[in-house]
């Protein structure tokens, strides 16, 4: 009487499965499954805490793996190294930021009061949203040996100082604005007059007592010192 073949074929259906089960648990260590869309999203923010913290040079991948709650095989996935990674957080994560300031800005027209309002105002709201903002570029690009210094030049000059400070000089010209004045060095005191205080906010408010002092008293403070310098009656 022939064998069945039924046997056989569990066999064989069985070696499948083991040979599946195999496949499966050597999968490339930190592949991300169905369930993890968000993982990439999740490396960024982690990277860029990092960043803020010990400061990029500092930082490693597997730092960043840690931070997130993730093996460095899985930050190796997507993104494949650490300059890679920098990249991404600086197209995905800084340059959108420092992009938000430019509309307020923009849209302040030619009045140079305006300008420096919505410049002033502007700069708050970012860090209020962002407030790892100033850590980083103070750390980043005011330090030497800054990772984004570069950046800065290449990319964020265009975008927003240059812009600004060929504003004032049109005003300059008009008469609008103290002759006195250097367009270019404006923008410089400007930036130190609103990223310095915001970066330094934990100092100088424990060194004057001054925990009462909020975004809004600095921003009127800032605008009233301008004033008299810029000969604009309308600062405030």
């Amino acid at each position: 009487m022939p064998k069945s073949s039924t046997p056989s074929r569990s066999r064989t259906s069985a070696a499948e499965s083991a040979r599946g089960a195999a496949g499966r648990r050597k999968r490339a260590p930190g592949r991300p499954g169905a369930d993890q869309a968000d993982q990439r999203e999740r490396l960024l923010d982690a990277a860029l805490a990092c960043f803020v913290r010990q400061g990029i040079a500092a930082t490693s991948l597997r730092d960043i793996a840690g931070e997130a709650g993730v093996t460095p095989a899985l930050v190796h996935y997507y993104f494949g190294d650490k300059p890679q990674l920098q990249q991404a957080v600086v197209a995905e994560r800084l340059l959108p930021v420092v992009a938000q300031l430019r509309e307020p800005v923009s849209q302040a027209g030619d009045d140079v009061a305006a300008l420096i309002a919505a410049f002033v105002q502007g700069v708050g709201g970012l860090v209020a949203r962002h407030p790892w903002l100033p850590t980083l570029w103070v750390r980043e690009v005011l330090c030497e040996g800054g990772a984004l210094r570069d950046l800065l030049i290449e990319q964020v000059g265009p975008m927003l100082p240059r812009m600004m400070s060929g504003r004032f000089a049109e005003a300059q010209r008009q008469g609008r604005l103290n002759a006195d004045l250097d367009p270019r060095l404006l923008m410089v005191s400007l930036v130190g007059l609103t990223f310095f205080p915001l970066a330094s906010a934990p100092i100088w408010r424990a060194l004057f007592g001054a925990g009462d002092v909020d975004f809004d008293d600095l921003r009127r403070h800032t605008l009233v010192l301008l004033d008299r310098g810029l000969e604009l009656d309308d600062a405030k």
